[in-house]
């Protein structure tokens, strides 16, 4: 007996349902950063203009939790499609959790930036700069955990931070999946803009989504009742 596939169930529909979340979300990733996004386009590409770049950014960890969230719960259902509701419940649970992180974790990269384009002023030896590398590229690694398991979880601050460090020994392939989101996301940002690298963000959102699922899952298993 022939299977019948109702509406909305399909193979395309599925496709078209999961490229209209992304352009939704997209779209509500661009109005969410937005007021960071305009000041940042605008600013030289000078070291002087680090602290307000680190400023700018500062709209980017609610937006992201919110993108997070939204993907996490789409529906592959034409018939039953509200990214929109989802980004902004999502937006609302984990704001202000999410800019507790965030905001320290931006004001530490300034300074950890402002440090390497003044190392010859600094007299600080070349090793001291390669640490230096290391340490902002572990913690913004930290960073990319911590902000899927507060998007997707309801943790205190404190142990969504100390499960986001867990799983960076945890789940090595996780940890090396985010550095390729991160090193597409720098090499986008260089090469093209700042602007470009929004553009995608819903996409580089997603990968990052799937990427963690194996941490999502024992997370589920083993972290929650």
């Amino acid at each position: 007996m022939t299977e019948t596939v109702r509406f909305g169930h399909g193979v395309l529909s599925r496709a078209a349902a999961l490229v209209y979340t992304l352009l939704v979300v997209e779209l509500l990733l661009l109005l969410t950063t937005l007021p960071g996004l305009v000041p940042l386009v605008l600013l030289a590409r000078d070291t002087s203009n680090i602290p307000l770049y680190a400023a700018c950014a500062l709209p980017l960890g609610p937006a992201v939790s919110a993108a997070l969230y939204a993907l996490h719960h789409h529906r592959a259902d034409l018939a039953d499609l509200t990214p929109s509701s989802a980004f902004w419940r999502g937006y609302r649970l984990n704001a202000l959790p999410v800019l507790r992180v965030w905001a320290p974790l931006l004001l530490w990269l300034a300074v950890v930036a402002v440090n390497l384009a003044h190392l010859d002023a600094a007299a600080v030896p070349r090793w001291w700069a390669a640490l230096l590398v290391v340490l902002a590229v572990v913690a913004v690694l930290w960073a990319a955990n911590l902000l899927v398991i507060t998007s997707l979880f309801a943790f205190r601050v404190r142990d969504a931070a100390r499960l986001a460090s867990y799983f960076l020994v945890r789940r090595p392939a996780v940890t090396l999946g985010n550095l390729s989101v991160l090193v597409a996301a720098a090499g986008l940002t260089v090469l093209l803009s700042e602007a470009v690298l929004t553009l995608f963000g819903a996409v580089l959102v997603l990968v990052l989504l799937r990427n963690c699922r194996p941490m999502v899952g024992q997370i589920r298993t083993e972290f929650t009742a």
